[in-house]
């Protein structure tokens, strides 16, 4: 095991803080509704990210204490009128967030790990899932220093900075998010049995041990190391991207299994204290009713950024022609015209010129 793996293998179990002023309920419904509304977000959702969370959108009408109990609206004007957007069953986004250390409401916050804008559009009938990668050079707001890595602006200022990093960088407006502990992701693969994947690389970290291509059943532990390691892997952030978005992909077929359906109450318990978002109860309805069509289409995409030692550290740096052409995808799937703004390539060198 990579020595940075070994030490990184120290936070693979951590929980985030329950609100202490919401005490845990859950509201049971029928498994009629459940059925119907399973297939849906989850899809939507759930494929691209570490799990636990999404699972409350199939199961929203047993899950509305659990879902005002990960209500948490943030400090961030929006860039638009979201209840209008909703509504008018017009195109969204929604930056999906995961976090490895820390807890919710903590000093030590950790930092975002994944970090997505996903897009949803009824019209087209497809979700796009644009991944930024943990390193990415940016300019992050209330930071004294003039660079960072993107990873870090939860750090600095939570969600909030985390949203006007990604607002500022990209010039996209960003019209939800959706913050997940990585700790979910095991306790759902437990919650759901298990589930099997074919590894796509051979290595050793933490509880995963695994051969390339050779099918194997994990467990929440191995699951969640085995989409977490990253410096074993030749491709870095890159290739641990791909392994997440493969046991996301399991998690999903294992979860539209009837067998798996009938634990719902235990996937409940899998959501509180892991998941944190600024979509109230109300626009969860309003999304499992108007948006069921976006799930004809799941794509992905990457801003590609170029290996980069900056004193030192290194850094994925996205050239401003890169960053445009994610814009303008982006923009373009949510109905709006490409930005008029400057986009700024390698940070650092605008400073120092």
């Amino acid at each position: 095991m990579n020595k940075r793996d070994q030490k990184d293998s120290e936070f693979l179990e951590t929980p985030l803080r329950r609100n202490q002023n919401h005490p845990s309920h859950q509201k049971i419904g029928n498994h009629r509704y459940f059925r119907k509304t399973c297939g849906i977000l989850l899809l939507l959702l759930l494929i691209v990210f570490y799990g636990a969370g999404f699972y409350a959108y199939h199961v929203l009408g047993a899950a509305k204490t659990t879902i005002n109990e990960t209500y948490q609206k943030t400090n961030v004007k929006k860039l638009r009128n979201v209840s209008d957007v909703l509504q008018k069953k017009k195109p969204f986004s929604i930056l999906l967030l995961g976090t490895d250390t820390g807890a919710l409401g903590r000093t030590d916050k950790g930092r975002t790990d994944t970090i997505i804008i996903a897009t949803v559009n009824p019209q087209t009938k497809r979700t796009t899932l644009t991944s930024i990668p943990r390193d990415t050079q940016v300019k992050i707001p209330g930071s004294r220093n003039s660079y960072d890595k993107i990873n870090s602006a939860y750090t600095i200022g939570g969600v909030s900075t985390t949203i006007k990093t990604v607002q500022n960088s990209l010039h996209v407006p960003i019209d939800f998010y959706l913050l997940i502990n990585m700790g979910g992701l095991r306790k759902m693969v437990d919650a759901i049995g298990g589930i099997t994947i074919k590894p796509l690389l051979t290595f050793n970290y933490s509880y995963a041990h695994v051969t390339k291509g050779k099918t194997v059943v994990l467990n929440g532990k191995q699951a969640l190391a085995y989409s977490r390691m990253r410096y074993s892997d030749p491709e870095g952030d890159y290739g641990r991207q791909k392994r997440q978005k493969q046991v996301i992909k399991a998690i999903v077929s294992k979860a539209m299994l009837s067998a798996s359906i009938s634990n719902y109450k235990q996937i409940l318990n899998t959501i509180q204290g892991n998941m944190q978002t600024d979509l109230s109860y109300n626009d969860m309805l309003t999304i499992e009713t108007n948006y069921k069509a976006a799930a004809g289409s799941i794509n992905s995409a990457v801003l590609q950024g170029e290996d980069t030692m900056i004193n030192g550290l290194s850094y994925q740096v996205a050239t401003a022609k890169e960053k445009q052409k994610i814009s303008d995808d982006i923009r373009s799937e949510l109905g709006l015209s490409p930005s008029t703004a400057t986009f700024v390539g390698r940070v650092d060198q605008l400073f120092s010129d």
